[in-house]
């Protein structure tokens, strides 16, 4: 990817916190300003080296960008986008990292103010763990990056939101915004409530009680509520299909039990061991 002038991130938590520490280090963009709500966190940025810039004012993060990414809650990112493009330069191009497309590609469109166009991304990178202060400069070596193009994406906004991507050490999948969105109700937003189930089930009692299975396996409720509630709701038609089909298999796995059906049993944990085994480590 050609290095840029001007980069603006519109969030620099984790996500954005770690573009910015990888486009620094790799020499990727001479300026990258980090946008934010709070100058505590945007100190954080400034501390570890994601950004060159920081400002609360989106208007002046975004003056003399040539692309800017989204970093923000599933639930603030259309407005977000749509303040961007009101300041930004004429025709500047936008994308996010929102873990749901749809419900963000259709609310933005098309026509977006100075000519600016949105492309919708999704690096599938992360953990439980918010804020700059997590920001990993190889978060995303190795991981995939979803871009949605729409028919009305340009293919040259297509090729250079990969770009980008790829010099991050991403692999791009490109796909839908409708099927990144069933995709992700089962590989990452189904997880994230198996294990918050879990969670809510175990009795306080017991929390002293625990070994190192349940809280691996839980590890993903220590996500943060309002933020998972946003992408719940926006995929909420997806996630729906996606527990009743785990429901399906739980119910399965209860009957086994119940009516003593050993060879039922050990089909479903060779079945569960087998897939698991096929994802690696």
């Amino acid at each position: 990817m050609k290095p840029l002038k001007n980069v603006a991130i519109v969030g620099v938590g984790l996500i954005g916190g770690s573009i910015g520490l990888a486009l620094r280090k790799l020499n990727l963009a001479e300026t990258v300003v980090g946008i934010g709500r709070r100058q505590a966190s945007l100190r954080v940025a400034r501390r570890i080296g994601a950004v060159t810039n920081t400002t609360v004012d989106p208007a002046k993060g975004v003056a003399e960008a040539e692309l800017i990414v989204v970093c923000t809650p599933v639930g603030r990112i259309v407005e977000d986008v749509r303040t961007a493009a009101e300041h930004a330069p004429k025709g500047t191009l936008i994308t996010d990292v929102g873990s749901t497309k749809q419900e963000i590609v259709d609310a933005i469109g098309d026509d977006l103010p100075h000519g600016c166009r949105f492309i919708g991304g999704h690096p599938l990178a992360g953990s439980e763990k918010t804020g700059a202060a997590n920001a990993e400069l190889d978060l995303f070596d190795g991981r995939v990056a979803f871009v949605t193009p729409t028919s009305n994406t340009r293919v040259e906004d297509y090729e250079r939101i990969g770009e980008f991507w790829q010099a991050l050490g991403s692999v791009v999948v490109k796909m839908s915004a409708e099927e990144h969105d069933r995709t992700m109700a089962m590989t990452s937003h189904l997880p994230h409530l198996a294990a918050a189930a879990l969670a809510a089930t175990l009795p306080e009692a017991m929390f002293r009680l625990t070994g190192a299975g349940m809280r691996d396996t839980t590890r993903l409720a220590a996500g943060a509520p309002e933020l998972w509630r946003q992408i719940i709701v926006q995929n909420r038609r997806h996630v729906l299909t996606t527990l009743e089909q785990y429901g399906g298999k739980l119910a399965a796995l209860h009957a086994a039990i119940r009516d003593g059906d050993d060879d039922g049993l050990v089909n479903f944990l060779t079945t569960a061991k087998k897939n698991r085994d096929a994802l690696g480590s």
